[in-house]
């Protein structure tokens, strides 16, 4: 099987010291990226750890497909433990980072510690250099990334950093790399704020060998990336919006409800009249992002996707492209994830009856990545705050939930339920079975088997690393059997045991059954849960069997 080859490099920012280690039998074991920061992670982080202390961990991860020459592989994973769900969680980013990570010579970073002072971190394959840079307190993430090219030559391919909403321990704060491309989702960004490190960079020329099998097989996902005449490649994810809107779902005025009647004029055709130019991630010939400019303002960002045009857009009721777009460039300044942000300015809207208010909106995203007035409340995100708002807690396991509501495609609810991450429509996303008639999005009973299999499918992608743009355009089961190495059924075992070691480590911190749930009815989910329990060869209380893991956990 393909793995990702490399060390680990340790570094405890308290102590301002650096390690190499081999971990050869665990890359062997989960491949790369989410399978071997979480294995890692689960052994490493003690399971009382506080996700704001010392103790907490963070594991930056590349995969083996990271040293291919195949699109939709510009990606990388961040793990730790979560101050927003209190549980294990990964999440990845594009851009342009993942290459000059593996050129260092590392297949995996840790970050242990605290630091007494403000740190930029600089990694290259001759060592590791830790400068202090108190000039930089608050600074946001392109004016950071400004002060280092000034002084060091880096470029924002080579750096992740915090913003404001970091450094102030916002449960929901982002590490942003390529100024905006976001690890959004679980607030890692606060630990990487609560460690007191402002910023890292990544360069050298060392990439360790990996002989990635099949070249024919990159080439032609290649050539099918450059040529797809795929309207996300124009639109990104906004090419989504009116279609649900019509035909499922799009959740308008904080969740009240499930359409939007100025969908068109926040979705994919406007996004595409503010772009202009194209964009990608590193060496993807897709080419799906969206640089954005409104001409009257000046305003330039890249984006919004999807998500961010219903958190900032319907969700808040606001009815204009270049409010949403202004929206995102704050977050993406700031270094905050849109969705929890945005559902969490909706739930404010919500109790003070101001949908529809963007001056508010603008306002509201700064204070909370200062903590500043309502923002120090709203900072902790809707489920510690949805009783003193007086509005229902619209956060699954302490993630506020996406935009594809499990109301309409029950199955993405069912995935939402019981999901190690929340209410996160990326840990499953089975409702790209339901939208595409594949599944019956009515009803949960059944689907336990269709959840588990794009579960398993998912964290594999995140092991290898490929996006998620690519699965079901191009990538499917037998390029993953060709690239990897290894038979589709084997690969699912990884991706089956990445999710359960996610589940071992939440139940040590408490989480059970009782955490499964939505904030809905749905026909069947209790006995769908259970099912789902059976599929995995878990306990009827949502605990893993003590004796599927090695639950000999430490911290050394």
């Amino acid at each position: 099987m393909l793995h990702a080859n490399g060390t680990l490099l340790t570094i405890d920012v308290g102590e301002r010291t650096a390690t190499t280690s081999r971990i050869d039998d665990v890359l062997e074991s989960f491949i790369g990226g989410r399978g071997v920061a979480t294995k890692l992670a689960h052994d490493r982080i003690p399971f009382d750890a506080d996700p704001l202390g010392p103790e907490n961990r963070l594991y930056l991860a590349t995969g083996p497909l990271q040293q291919s020459r195949m699109s939709f592989t510009g990606r990388m994973s961040l793990t730790g433990l979560s101050p927003l769900t209190d549980g294990l969680l990964s999440s990845n980013a594009g851009g342009y980072l993942s290459r000059n990570f593996v050129d260092t010579g590392h297949s995996v970073v840790e970050i242990v510690g605290e630091s007494d002072d403000l740190l930029a971190i600089h990694v290259t394959d001759d060592g590791v250099e830790f400068e202090e840079v108190p000039e930089l307190e608050g600074a946001e993430v392109p004016d950071v990334t400004e002060v280092l090219n000034d002084r060091h030559g880096l470029e924002a391919e080579n750096l992740v950093t915090i913003g404001p909403a970091g450094e102030n321990e916002v449960r929901f704060a982002s590490v942003m790399t390529y100024d905006e491309r976001a690890f959004g989702r679980g607030g890692l960004g606060a630990v990487m704020g609560a460690k007191n490190v402002k910023t890292m960079s990544f360069t050298g020329d060392s990439a360790p060998e990996v002989e990635i099998p099949a070249e024919d097989v990159q080439m032609e996902l290649h050539q099918q990336a450059a040529t797809s005449d795929d309207i996300m490649r124009r639109q990104g994810t906004t090419s989504l919006t009116e279609f649900l809107n019509d035909e499922f779902s799009l959740p308008t005025r904080y969740y009240a409800d499930m359409s939007f009647d100025a969908a068109a004029d926040i979705g994919g055709n406007a996004v595409e009249e503010k772009k202009y130019e194209k964009a990608s991630c590193s060496v993807c010939a897709f080419a799906c992002k969206l640089p954005t400019r409104d001409e009257e303002t000046g305003l330039e960002t890249e984006g919004p996707e999807f998500e961010t045009v219903f958190s900032f857009g319907s969700n808040c009721g606001v009815d204009d492209i270049v409010d949403v777009m202004k929206s995102n460039e704050l977050c993406d300044r700031l270094g905050m994830d849109t969705i929890s942000a945005g559902v969490t300015v909706a739930a404010y809207l919500a109790s003070e009856d101001e949908f529809g208010n963007a001056d508010l909106v603008h306002d509201l995203v700064e204070k909370i990545a200062y903590r500043e007035g309502d923002g120090d409340l709203l900072a902790e995100g809707v489920a510690r705050v949805h009783e003193d708002l007086g509005v229902d807690n619209w956060a699954i396991k302490g993630l506020e939930l996406a935009a594809h509501d499990g109301r309409a495609v029950n199955g993405q609810g069912l995935s939402y339920a019981v999901a190690n991450r929340g209410g996160d429509h990326m840990y499953s996303t089975t409702m790209i079975d339901e939208y595409h008639g594949r599944i019956d999005p009515e009803g949960t009973a059944g689907k336990a088997n269709d959840v588990v299999e794009n579960e398993n499918r998912n964290a594999l992608r995140d092991c290898g690393i490929v996006c998620q743009f690519g699965i079901g355009r191009a990538v499917e089961a037998e390029h993953f059997e060709l690239v990897l190495d290894a038979d589709y059924d084997d690969l699912q075992a990884v991706g089956a045991r990445v999710v359960e070691l996610e589940r071992h480590f939440n139940n040590q911190r408490g989480m059970d059954a009782a955490d499964d749930w939505v904030p809905y009815d749905l026909p069947d989910l209790e006995s769908s849960i259970q099912e789902y329990y059976d599929a995995r060869g878990w306990n009827d209380d949502g605990t893993v069997p003590s004796d599927r893991v090695d639950a000999s956990a430490s911290a050394d």
